[in-house]
């Protein structure tokens, strides 16, 4: 049962948790968003290939899915305050060992720095998704969407921040360490305002309760709906994560554009993921989860063909447009349902752990099968995976009786 002050939140402290999600997200994507452009930087002070910088970024997709299940843990034993407070700390302080180890030239706490930045992204990735299904239940109307967008805003912000740093030789340690200060400031700054939770205490620590805890965790892999959640978490990430990695090189080097339009496609991609999430919540409570993942999901189909067979910039273009609608509803409607239930820091992991799995496959995916059938082949893939997510949408109706805690 969710504690009295949590359960009777009045508006002003629903909008400031709301506002600290949103910034919990946006400080996310900030930091997602600051080591891309800083790579060519921080291989050169390293002095290492390419093949080990893709190692260390593997460190922090691992690390990531690490963190998915360190985050049910702090869930139960810290509530939602503590979850979230401590995963932006350990992010500030997984950036502060990055900026050391690029200062230090050593490959190895950079890469450990990467490893224990992406425990703090997963960690922090499903205990705000629970916080920001907690907001929406008290607020009474869909905002996932919009959290959402605060991380996509994030990511273009910090990608910027990069960009500024290097145009103004900032070396990369300098810009980790005061990103590091900039995490933690914020975040002990948002905490206050996310309303206290009791930690599942009940038998807590006891080998029971942790037993307990495991056999839940392992049921939520036996649960036919998270799976399906999952599935579609899977579907639309796999598309996000091959734009993010192919959709300036495909455009460059397949529609013959220059790296300027390459890198200016990247950008309409982000934005128009950003902006659909921003004016979701309205449709989302009008059309419902389903029919709303369907519509974006089918929106995103005809934006991904049209970006492989045209090969006129002004159909292009709107291709990629349609392209970013595709993939921005997924993760915000399918966090919201897995979130729903007796257990949501559970649900949420088990079915984000699916989704984070296109993390790690749609890279060495699209780049074999470009090798043999060149890259805007290799992006058939990604319309399959749309209509295996809308086939698994149905996943995301909500479900007949909520549980107690979600009567606010």
């Amino acid at each position: 049962m969710l504690p009295l002050q949590r359960a009777e939140a009045d508006a002003p402290a629903v909008r400031g948790w709301r506002n600290a999600i949103i910034s919990a997200f946006g400080l996310g994507g900030v930091t997602v968003g600051s080591w891309g452009p800083r790579m060519p930087a921080i291989r050169s002070e390293l002095a290492v290939s390419t093949g080990t910088i893709g190692l260390i970024l593997a460190a922090s997709t691992i690390g990531s899915i690490v963190g998915l299940s360190v985050a049910r843990w702090a869930l139960h034993r810290l509530g939602g305050r503590g979850a979230v407070l401590a995963a932006l700390m350990t992010i500030a302080a997984a950036l502060g060992l990055m900026g050391a180890g690029v200062a230090g030239k050593s490959v190895l706490i950079t890469a450990v720095g990467f490893a224990v930045v992406g425990l703090g992204l997963g960690s922090l990735d499903v205990s705000i998704n629970v916080e920001g299904a907690a907001v929406e239940r008290a607020a009474g109307r869909t905002l996932l969407p919009l959290m959402h967008a605060g991380w996509s805003g994030g990511a273009a912000a910090g990608a910027g921040l990069g960009a500024l740093c290097a145009a103004f030789a900032v070396g990369p340690d300098l810009q980790f360490e005061l990103l590091a200060v900039l995490v933690a400031a914020v975040g002990l700054f948002i905490a206050g305002r996310i309303p206290p939770e009791t930690p599942d205490e009940e038998g807590a620590g006891t080998r029971q309760t942790r037993r307990e805890r495991l056999r839940r965790w392992l049921r939520g892999w036996a649960d036919r709906r998270l799976i399906l959640i999952g599935l579609v978490l899977l579907g639309v990430e796999f598309g996000e994560g091959s734009a993010n990695n192919w959709l300036a090189l495909a455009v460059k080097q397949e529609h013959a554009q220059s790296g300027a339009v390459a890198a200016l496609f990247v950008t309409l991609f982000a934005v128009s993921e950003a902006s659909a999430r921003v004016a979701a919540g309205p449709i989302v409570d009008r059309l419902g989860r389903v029919l709303t993942l369907r519509l974006t999901v089918l929106l995103g189909v005809l934006g991904v063909t049209m970006f492989i067979l045209s090969r006129q910039i002004w159909v292009i273009a709107p291709g990629v447009v349609l392209w970013a609608i595709g993939v921005s509803m997924g993760f915000p409607l399918g966090m919201s349902a897995a979130a729903e239930g007796a257990d949501p820091a559970t649900q949420v992991s088990v079915a984000a752990s699916i989704g984070y799995q296109a993390s790690l496959l749609a890279p060495p995916v699209v780049g074999f099968l470009a090798e043999s059938v060149g890259l805007l082949n290799a992006l058939w893939w990604l319309p399959a995976l749309f209509l295996a997510a809308f086939l698994a949408a149905g996943s995301l109706r909500p479900l007949r009786a909520d549980p107690p805690q979600q009567q606010l």
